[in-house]
């Protein structure tokens, strides 16, 4: 299980998260709400391991991420936009970013990761120069795939998709979470929050204001509460 326990994080006078609790179990999918500032990528940067809270934990099936750092091999980051080589193929970057993570696999594994991803076949072999961000994204995913990573962490991965291309990413995480992935999302899209996500928290000035199972809740009564909340 991937856990915050009452994190704080202070920037001189500025305390960007409050005693910040929640737990993302196996399979499950979490996603943050919260305007800019809120204190959503703070908190992927914490089990990340690139910032060190004031206090409290971050831990990975009950391992702090800073006490021990080989945890860290345990999740996958997606971020807002997916940094890879735009020189080299899909499955180029795909055999790279695997080999890099200590992974090497044959081409048909390789396929294979792509295909559970759901990038279309006739893209394999194209440049990532010639790909959209959606395209970048499953790249992404298959990568987390190929590491065998058991938590995915995601800052905005729905921003700027196309229509298409946020319906096949909610696709892709569903089939993720049915593998027993778990997904922490930092989003502002509450329309996908309710469609993908099983858990949904809002923030508001690095606090946990509201958590809600989405099966108790539908896209307007969210969008009521997150308008309120902020």
């Amino acid at each position: 299980m991937l856990q915050a326990n009452t994190l704080c994080m202070r920037y001189g006078d500025t305390q960007a998260l409050k005693d910040l609790s929640f737990s993302v179990a196996p399979g499950e999918v979490f996603c943050l709400l919260g305007q800019n500032g809120a204190g959503k990528t703070t908190t992927i940067n914490i089990f990340l391991g690139l910032l060190e809270p004031t206090s409290g934990e971050a831990l990975i099936d009950n391992i702090s991420v800073i006490k021990d750092k080989s945890i860290r091999k345990a999740i996958a980051y997606i971020p807002e936009i997916v940094q890879l080589y735009s020189n080299l193929s899909g499955i180029e970057n795909l055999d790279f970013f695997s080999k890099l993570a200590g992974f090497s696999y044959s081409n048909k594994a390789l396929n294979a990761f792509l295909k559970q991803a759901n990038l279309q076949e006739e893209a394999y072999q194209k440049r990532l120069s010639t790909y959209s961000k959606g395209m970048r994204q499953k790249v992404g995913i298959a990568i987390a795939l190929a590491k065998n990573a058991s938590y995915i962490l995601m800052d905005e991965p729905t921003s700027g998709l196309d229509p298409k291309a946020s319906v096949e990413f909610a696709k892709t995480c569903k089939a993720l979470s049915l593998k027993g992935v778990g997904i922490l999302m930092a989003t502002h899209d509450i329309f996908n929050a309710v469609n993908i996500g099983s858990k949904i928290g809002i923030m508001k000035e690095g606090a946990l204001i509201h958590t809600a199972e989405t099966s108790h809740i539908s896209a307007q009564e969210l969008q009521d509460l997150y308008i309120k909340t902020i």
